[in-house]
């Protein structure tokens, strides 16, 4: 119906008209589910390889700098090294804190 037809009362009544919908209670868990704990435990896998990855070059950089006498090369292999510790030990602290 147009508002010609109703006249302009009766259209804002119309809209003003409040649709009732259900409540539905929400879930909660007070430990988090067992699809979370997965996804955490991949996560932090993924970093624990990342590391030992990051560690990994790390030694090889440091051997060929060593071999090939390139002290530049030696450096960063060291601080690869340096750099997958820092972040193994920050693994650690989480991996402490979630138990």
């Amino acid at each position: 119906m147009t508002a010609e037809r109703l006249g302009r009362r009766d259209c804002r009544a119309e809209s003003d008209r409040v649709r009732v919908t259900r409540r539905v209670p929400t879930f909660t868990p007070s430990r988090p589910t067992r699809a979370a704990t997965q996804e955490g435990a991949l996560m932090g896998l993924d970093d624990k390889i990342s590391n030992a990855a990051e560690d990994a070059k790390g030694k090889v950089k440091e051997g060929a700098g060593k071999a090939s006498d390139n002290e530049r090369l030696e450096a960063e292999g060291k601080a690869d090294q340096a750099s997958a510790d820092v972040k193994q030990a920050g693994e650690k602290a989480k991996d402490a804190f979630k138990h």
